[in-house]
């Protein structure tokens, strides 16, 4: 079944996109949650208004994001935890916990778009990258410390 995104969905496309779905795919999750249209002929003629509206609003978004960037570069978090020897953490720190400390400064950043790798469980300093929008990240300076 062909769709056209109105959203970016990860792992299928950017907004405007004619992408080809499996119809269950599209009928039980794109759909209702209005992250694409059918490809009708009426919705393909409308494509190049919805495109024009769909670079509008991706480049507002980037702009906020580049800022929102630019305030994150100077933020550093401390997070504080149980540990046992050689430093090693009773449990982890996730995306999660950094969103919390985040939160707790101020920003409210969704814990999805926190890319860690793994959840970290030494104490140290970590660079912690963000994905704000599809072309920015943004990294903010972390230190896991022992709880006394």
């Amino acid at each position: 079944m062909q769709i056209i995104l109105q959203e970016d969905v990860e792992k299928l496309g950017t907004r405007g996109q004619v992408v080809e779905v499996a119809e269950g795919y599209a009928r039980n999750f794109l759909l209702p949650r209005k992250l694409a249209l059918e490809a009708s002929a009426g919705n393909m003629k409308r494509l190049e208004k919805m495109r024009a509206t769909f670079a509008k609003k991706e480049a507002t978004e980037k702009d906020a994001a580049q800022k929102l960037a630019e305030l994150l570069a100077g933020v550093s978090l401390e997070v504080s935890r149980k540990s046992g020897e050689n430093d090693q953490l009773f449990g982890s720190v996730t995306s999660a916990d950094v969103s919390e400390a985040l939160a707790a400064k101020g920003f409210t950043i969704d814990k999805r778009k926190i890319t860690l790798a793994d959840p970290i469980k030494l104490v140290g300093e970590f660079e912690i990258p963000i994905k704000l929008h599809r072309e920015v990240t943004a990294t903010v300076k972390l230190a896991v410390k022992k709880e006394e």
